[in-house]
C-alpha cells in the first residue's frame, strides 16, 4: 500500500508569489500538511492572471493541497496565533521582504527559541548581510544579476528564460534543503536553518557557462535556440517547419552525414572534423546542412533522424504540450478541485513505487481560518 511520505508533518508558511509557494507546493504533494498564511488580500499570486476561470495561473499551479488561513499579522491577536501555530510546526518556510520576519518576532533564533525542532527556511533575493541584502529581487531581476541573460537570447539582444526559473530554482532547493533537515532532525533531533538566495541558487545553474568564461578567457556567446558550445545542435529549417536534433560526438556525425545527409563525405570534410571545428565552422555547417534538409518535409527529416538514432525534437505549443502523446500513453493528468471546479493538472514528476503523492483542492482564501483557529482552541 503507497504511503505519503510526509504525513503528520505540519510545515506553516508565510509564503507569496512563486518560490516559496512552489517549495511549500512539493511537500504537499508527498502528504505534509501546509498552512498557507495570508493576509485579507490574499497572496498576490492570486491576482497575477484570471486566466483559468477566472482564477491565476500562478496561483493554480503552486497551491494545490494546502490549508488558508487569514491573520492581521500587524495585531496582537493575529500574531498571537501565528506563534501558536509555529509552537506547533515542524518546518516553517518564508519569503517575506528581508527584515520582515525578524519583525514579527520570528527569526530564525527567536523561532527556534519557541520550537526547538522546528526547521526554519527563508527564502530571499540575496541573502542575508552584503550590500544587496535589502535589495527587491524580482526573478527577471535576479536572471539579469546571476548572467542568466548573458548566456540566453540571440547575438544581438538578450532574453529572459520564458518562466520563473530564478523562483523555481530557489523553490527547488528549500525543497530538498527541508527533506535533509528533517532526515538529519530524526537522528538528532534538534531543529535547522536553511537560507536560500535566488542569486545564489541560480548561480549554481549557470556553473557551466561560468566555469568555460572564467577559465576559457571568452563569454560564452548567446546563440538562441542553438547550443553554444555543440555543433549541430538546434533548430534547423524544413521545407515545411522546423526540426530540432543534436549531434554529440563523431560516431553520431558520421552516422548523420550517411544516413540523414545522404552525403557521406562529409565526415572527411575537415573543416567539420571534431565539434570543435563544427562550431568554429557553424556558418558553412549549417549552410550544408540546410542545403539538403530544407528539401524535405520536416515528417521525412524526423523519421531519418530516428532512424539513425540521432537525437530530435518537435518544437510544441503549450495546446501541443497538453495534447503531447507521451503524457496521455502513462497517464500523466490528474483532475484537482479549486473554487472554480476540477483543473486538469499534471502529476508530480517522481514516481515512486512505494511512495504516492496527494493533489488535493487549490484552497480560498481563508477557506480553513476556523477549522485551524478551532484546533488551536480560538474563537475567531
Amino acid at each position: 500500500m503507497a504511503t505519503l511520505p510526509l504525513q503528520g508533518i505540519t510545515v506553516v508558511s508565510l509564503e507569496q508569489a512563486v518560490a516559496a509557494p512552489f517549495a511549500t507546493r512539493q511537500l504537499a504533494d508527498l502528504g505534509a500538511r501546509v498552512i498557507k498564511v495570508e493576509r485579507d488580500t490574499g497572496d498576490f499570486a492570486r491576482g497575477y492572471d484570471d486566466k483559468v476561470d477566472g482564477m491565476a495561473s500562478y496561483f493554480v499551479w503552486l497551491n494545490r493541497s494546502k490549508e488558508s488561513i487569514v491573520l492581521d499579522l500587524k495585531s496582537e491577536s493575529g500574531l498571537a496565533v501565528l506563534r501558536k501555530l509555529v509552537e506547533q510546526a515542524d518546518v516553517l518556510v518564508q519569503n517575506l521582504a528581508p527584515g520582515a520576519v525578524e519583525r514579527l518576532g520570528l527569526g530564525p533564533d527567536e523561532a527556534l527559541a519557541l520550537n526547538p525542532r522546528l526547521i526554519h527556511a527563508s527564502i530571499s533575493g540575496y541573502g542575508r548581510g552584503g550590500p544587496y541584502a535589502t535589495k527587491k529581487a524580482y526573478d527577471l531581476l535576479v536572471q539579469c544579476e546571476s548572467g542568466m541573460l548573458s548566456v540566453t537570447g540571440t547575438p544581438e539582444n538578450p532574453a529572459k528564460v520564458g518562466v520563473s526559473i530564478a523562483d523555481i530554482c530557489a523553490g527547488m532547493y528549500t525543497y530538498s534543503g527541508i527533506l535533509t533537515s528533517l532526515l538529519q532532525r530524526a537522528t538528532t533531533g534538534r531543529g535547522d536553518v536553511l537560507e536560500v538566495s535566488m542569486l545564489e541558487a541560480l548561480a549554481e545553474w549557470v556553473a557551466q557557462p561560468y566555469f568555460y568564461a572564467e577559465y576559457g578567457g571568452e563569454q560564452p556567446r548567446r546563440s538562441g535556440a542553438e547550443h553554444a558550445s555543440i555543433a549541430p545542435y538546434g533548430p534547423f529549417p524544413a521545407a515545411d517547419g522546423t526540426v530540432f536534433f543534436g549531434i554529440q560526438n563523431e560516431r553520431e556525425w558520421k552516422v548523420f552525414c550517411s544516413d540523414v545527409l545522404h552525403r557521406p563525405e562529409l565526415f572527411e570534410d575537415a573543416r567539420f572534423a571534431g565539434n570543435s571545428s563544427r562550431v568554429r565552422n557553424r556558418p558553412e555547417l549549417h549552410e550544408t546542412i540546410n542545403a539538403v534538409l530544407a528539401a524535405l518535409p520536416a515528417d521525412e527529416v524526423l523519421a531519418r533522424l530516428d532512424e539513425a538514432g540521432i537525437a530530435n525534437a518537435k518544437l510544441r505549443t503549450m495546446q501541443e504540450l497538453s495534447a503531447h502523446p507521451q503524457l496521455a500513453e502513462r497517464n500523466r493528468w490528474r483532475d484537482v478541485d479549486s473554487p472554480v471546479g476540477p483543473l486538469r493538472s499534471m502529476l508530480p514528476p517522481v514516481t515512486s513505487r512505494e511512495a504516492a503523492v496527494r493533489m488535493d483542492r487549490i484552497p480560498e482564501i481563508g477557506e480553513h481560518t476556523e477549522k485551524i483557529l478551532a484546533e488551536l482552541g480560538i474563537r475567531p
